[in-house]
C-alpha cells in the first residue's frame, strides 16, 4: 500500500514508518524537521500549524491510507492536534483519499467538546478505582491536551472520511507484542499501558479491519 505517515519523527509515528516499511508498504512522511530517514522514504516538510491545505495535497495524493501520530507533546503545543487534522483533513479531500487513522487517547470519550458536548461522564470499562479516583485526577492534569483530542475527534465525524480514532492510555517505551486487547467505542478494563510499538502495529492493523471505520477504539494490554 501507499502510506503517508504525518508527525512520522514523533514516538508513534517513527514506529509507523518503520513497520510500514517492514511491512513492504511505500512511504510519504510529513515532518517539520526531516532527519534520519531511510532512503526509500518520500519525505515532505510541512509544519501543520501553519500549512496551507493545497500544499499538504501533494503529500497525500495517490495515498490508500494517511496515518497521523500527530499530537501535542510540550503544553506550548496544545491545540496542534486539532488543527493540524484539519488540515489533514481538507488536503484529503482535496486529493480525494478517504481512509485516516488518528491516534487519541482513552480519556477522550467522556471529554466534553464543541461537537460532543455532553459525553457519558463515565467510560463503560472503568472500574471503581478508575471512575472515582485515577481518571478524574488524570483529566485534570491533562485537560488542555484532552480537549485538543477531543476537538480533533470532532473534527474526524465532521468529515465524513473513512477515520480510525485509537485511545490508548499510557503510553510505554515497551517493545511491539502484538498482544493487546481491542474495544469499539470504550475502554479496556483494567487497561492502564500499551506501549508505542503496539500502537504503531494496531493503527497499520486498521487499515484491513472496516469493522474500525468511523469508530474510536480503545487499546491496552
Amino acid at each position: 500500500m501507499k502510506l503517508t505517515v504525518f508527525a512520522a519523527t514523533g514516538g508513534i509515528g517513527r514506529l509507523i514508518v518503520e513497520q510500514a516499511l517492514a511491512a513492504g508498504h511505500e512511504v510519504t512522511a510529513v515532518v517539520r524537521r526531516p532527519s534520519g530517514f531511510p532512503d526509500r522514504v518520500r519525505v515532505v516538510t510541512a509544519d501543520l500549524a501553519a500549512a496551507a491545505p493545497a500544499a499538504l495535497a501533494a503529500a497525500v495524493a495517490g495515498a490508500d491510507a494517511v496515518l497521523s501520530g500527530l499530537g501535542p507533546r510540550p503544553i506550548s503545543e496544545v491545540g496542534i492536534t486539532a488543527t493540524g487534522t484539519r488540515a489533514i483533513i481538507a488536503a484529503m479531500m482535496a486529493a480525494r483519499v478517504r481512509r485516516l487513522v488518528v491516534v487519541s487517547a482513552a480519556p477522550v470519550g467522556t471529554t466534553p467538546s464543541p461537537g460532543n458536548p455532553n459525553p457519558p461522564k463515565h467510560d463503560a470499562a472503568e472500574g471503581f478505582f478508575m471512575r472515582h479516583l485515577l481518571s478524574p485526577m488524570i483529566k485534570m492534569i491533562l485537560r488542555k491536551h484532552y480537549d485538543d483530542l477531543a476537538r480533533m475527534e470532532d473534527a474526524l465525524r465532521e468529515s465524513g472520511l473513512d477515520w480510525t480514532a485509537v485511545r490508548p492510555p499510557r503510553l510505554t517505551k515497551g517493545k511491539l507484542t502484538g498482544n493487546y486487547r481491542t474495544a469499539l467505542g470504550q475502554n479496556l478494563r483494567g487497561g492502564l499501558t500499551v506501549s508505542r510499538a503496539d500502537v504503531a502495529h494496531f493503527m497499520l492493523a486498521c487499515l484491513a479491519k472496516p469493522e474500525t471505520v468511523q469508530q474510536a477504539v480503545g487499546l491496552a494490554y
